[in-house]
């Protein structure tokens, strides 16, 4: 069990990890003049591909119940919506302020959890949200960014919430099949899901242009959606949905130092701070979790 739970530690560590890296496929992409809706289409178009191809090779089977089916359904749909909204924030905000105010999430899964499945919070868990917390205000403060776009905050708020379900569903839906069945379908819904708002929004769908482009695709396929999604059915099977939201801390993490890595942006003490923060808290919620029961 212990091992278990380390594992599902480690998978949601990486999965924030993985995931924090959407802004740089996605800014050097609008950057080369796709917009939105190809960009996504694509991530999620040929993560659907390489997964069916890796199910192929399994030999897993495709099937799925009447039960397992409707939660895949819920999955899709909630991971459309928090992919759609945190990458049209990106038009309204700076990449990295969207990811920090996205880590709001998991105070929403901690609340929903207590609120509708009786999950008792602890001194740990609320520790770990005020450290994590006061670490995204340090890394916001570090941005020196003025006033923020509302239809960004509500539009990453919107994603953040609909990501908060997403970790919940996939803790409670008790999908007993691989992680890559699972994400075959999420994928499914996502590449589909984009097909139907482009032809809703009027909004054609645009090939890559360049072999630079098209490498950024392949990024956000393999690296922030198909690692990412596999990971963190591990994470939420694992060590719960509370504890996987916590440790998802170092998604705006990750953002500011592909910022400082790849774009050369200062490193500020309220910058160094936040990082801090954000680590014990991710240090607490794992330590914890090694020795209780999943939630």
């Amino acid at each position: 069990m212990k091992n278990h739970k380390l594992l599902g530690t480690l998978a949601g560590i990486a999965a924030a990890i993985c995931y924090g890296t959407n802004p740089l496929g996605a800014l050097k992409l609008y950057a080369a003049g796709m917009q939105t809706n190809s960009v996504l289409f694509y991530r999620f178009g040929l993560a659907w591909v390489i997964i069916t191809i890796v199910m192929l090779l399994r030999k897993e089977s495709f099937r799925v119940t009447r039960q397992e089916f409707r939660v895949l359904t819920g999955l899709g749909l909630l991971f459309i919506v928090s992919s759609l909204t945190l990458y049209l924030s990106f038009l309204y905000m700076a990449a990295g302020v969207a990811s920090t105010i996205l880590f709001t999430y998991p105070v929403m899964t901690a609340v929903i959890m207590a609120l509708f499945f009786h999950e008792r919070i602890t001194f740990s868990t609320v520790l770990s949200l005020l450290l994590s917390g006061a670490g995204v205000v340090m890394l916001y403060w570090s941005d020196g960014v003025g006033t923020l776009s509302i239809l960004g905050v509500f539009l990453v708020l919107a994603s953040a919430l609909s990501y908060a379900l997403y970790i919940i569903l996939m803790n409670k839906g008790n999908l007993q099949m691989s992680s890559f069945k699972i994400n075959f379908y999420v994928l499914m819904y996502c590449t589909l899901g984009m097909v139907v708002y482009s032809l809703l929004a009027g909004m054609p769908l645009t090939l890559p242009q360049n072999t630079v482009s098209w490498f950024y695709v392949g990024w956000l396929a393999i690296v922030p959606a198909i690692f990412a999604l596999v990971l963190m059915v591990y994470a939420a099977k694992y060590v719960g949905s509370t504890a996987t939201a916590i440790l998802g801390a170092l998604e705006p993490l990750t953002a500011v130092l592909i910022g400082l890595l790849v774009f050369n942006e200062p490193f500020t003490t309220y910058l160094a701070v936040g990082i801090v923060l954000i680590l014990a808290a991710v240090v607490i919620i794992a330590m914890v979790k090694q020795n209780k029961p999943t939630t």
